[in-house]
Order: C-alpha cells, then structure tokens, then sequence
C-alpha cells in the first residue's frame, strides 16, 4: 500500500494530492532589465531608488560588521538557493569612492552570491545625500507602474528602514491604505521559491496573500505548486487555505496521539493488486476499524482509465 507523503498533515495531503515539482518552471532572478554599474561613463549618478547590478569585484565588506562569523552550512545552503532562483532581496551598498561600493547590509547574502558564482549583485545604492532626497526618490520610483510587487515591497520596507517612516506616514506617502501597505510588506516574509513566483508573473500577490494566511512555509511552497500546476483563481485557492487553518480547540495540544496503521483484510489487498496493475501501482487505501475507508487511484493518462474500464466490461477485472 502506497504511504502518503510526510510533513504536509492529513488535511494538506487529501486537499492537495501529489503535488509534482515544478522547479523546471523556475528560472534564476538575474535582475537582466537593471543597469549594470560602470557600464556607463565615468562621473555619471546612478538612480539610487532603483535596483542596480553591481560587479562583485567593485563591493567590499562592512568592516564594522558586527557578525564575525558565518555559519557555512547555512551559506551553502543559501548559495544553492540562489543558484536556483537567484536573489530575490538585493543588498544595500555605500558608495565609498569611484565605483567602489561598501556594504551596509545584505553581507550574509553578498558571500553567498560570490559562492554561488555570481559576477554582479543586485543592489541598492544608499547615498550620503540629504534624508529628504532620498525619501523623493524612493517614492518617486514606487510611482513606476512596472515594479513587480516583490519591488514595491522592498521599496517600501527601504522607505521605513532607511527614511524613518511609520507604516502610516509610507500610507500617506504613495496615496494608499495603510492595509495596502502592511499586505505588500507581508510578501517579503514568503519564502524565496514563493517570492520568485511572484516576481517572475507565475503567481499574482493575490494568491500570494491567500498563501500567507498559512504560517508552515513548506506549506506556503505545496499551495504556490499547487496554483502553477492546476492554474487555480484566487477565490479557489482561499477556499483551501480556510479548509487547512487549524480549529484554535485543536491548536491548544501541539500534540496529537499517533493512530497505529490497521492491518487491512485480504480482500482489500486483492483490490489494491488488480486495480494497481492499471494504474502502474499508484494507489491506496484506508479502512477504519468500522469498516468505513477510501481509495484514491492516481493516473497518468486517459489511456491507463480506458484499459481499465475495458477490463471492467470484457470482466477480465
């Protein structure tokens, strides 16, 4: 009998059945519609609210960086992230000569660029100009109506992080509700697989907010694969989600009794043998001790269902 896959619950898994992988569909984030920095003439100012590609041999460390150290499985793992799907979150540099960059933050991210071999970094150019300008600037840029909404979240957290404004005084800002804000913001605690769906158009922030509503991020990664493969709308996809948030009764006990596996008739193992030849053993079966179960047969193709419903009428079944 076929086992379930583990780590996505008994509710995930009825709901979402084999969700196959779709990284063949995911291509590295390279940033290629960004200015790449020191292609242009010497003495020429970049547009320091937008992301900028900057070679790698142009960025230095912080040397006031507080971490000394980096766990180098972690930057592995990260490099191998990126090497998938490229950096979803750009560093932010200095500018500290001509064309020389220093880091401000993202130094984690800048190491495993260069382990992942990276020869340019996305990155934003913080200036040492007037706050005020460069409040104007970043705003102005949100204005631009070709920012993928991974942008305009990143923009905005930079308005807070780097311009000292509340949620509220960013609402006010670029003409939204502050909901509108806080939602957007919300993106950027997606995981990096979910976050490049949504940068590369292969999921919309509306899907992307229905999956928030979701806390397990491996949970987040099933329901994303789940949008790209069945094509599923918005309305659909919160109809999952609100099926897998958890009863707050059952919530409370963080454990759960494990139910031994019942021993299944002979009868019930006939089945699973002569109908699994029809669909190369691709199915499975539950009973309860009452006698109450449900088979799921999974199939390849119409052809598999045709042979099968020929074996049915012929009673070679």
């Amino acid at each position: 009998m076929s086992k379930e896959p583990r780590g996505l619950g008994r509710g995930l898994s009825a709901l979402l059945g084999e969700v196959p992988n779709t990284e063949d569909l995911r291509k590295p984030i390279g940033y290629i519609n960004k200015e790449i920095v020191g292609a242009a003439p010497l003495g020429r100012r970049e547009n320091t609210a937008d992301i900028l590609r900057i070679p790698v041999d142009m960025i230095e460390p912080n040397p006031f960086q507080p971490r000394m150290s980096f766990d180098q499985a972690a930057l592995e793992e990260l490099a191998a992230s990126i090497r998938t799907l490229g950096l979803i979150q750009p560093v932010t540099v200095r500018r500290v000569g001509e064309r020389r960059y220093q880091i401000i933050s993202g130094e984690r991210r800048y190491k495993a660029c260069c382990m992942a071999g990276m020869t340019t970094i996305p990155a934003y150019i913080r200036d040492a100009n007037d706050q005020g300008m460069l409040e104007m600037a970043i705003v102005e840029n949100v204005q631009r109506e070709d920012l993928d909404p991974i942008e305009l979240a990143l923009s905005y957290r930079r308005l807070i992080e780097e311009c000292h404004l509340t949620q509220d005084n960013l609402a006010e800002r670029v003409g939204k509700k502050r909901a509108t804000v806080a939602n957007t913001i919300r993106l950027l605690k997606l995981p990096a697989k979910v976050q490049h769906d949504i940068k590369v158009g292969l999921l919309s922030a509306g899907h992307a907010k229905a999956i928030l509503g979701v806390e397990a991020p491996e949970v987040q990664e099933q329901l994303c694969d789940l949008v790209i493969r069945d094509g599923l709308s918005v309305r659909e996809l919160e109809s999952i989600v609100r099926k897998l948030q958890v009863d707050p009764d059952a919530a409370r006990s963080r454990v759960k009794p494990v139910r031994p596996e019942v021993e299944l008739p002979q009868d019930y193992y006939r089945i699973l043998e002569h109908v699994g030849k029809y669909f190369s053993n691709d199915i499975s079966l539950k009973r309860s001790p009452s006698g109450k179960g449900v088979m799921t047969i999974r199939f390849d193709s119409d052809d598999e269902v045709r042979a099968f419903v020929e074996a049915l009428e012929e009673k070679q079944f």
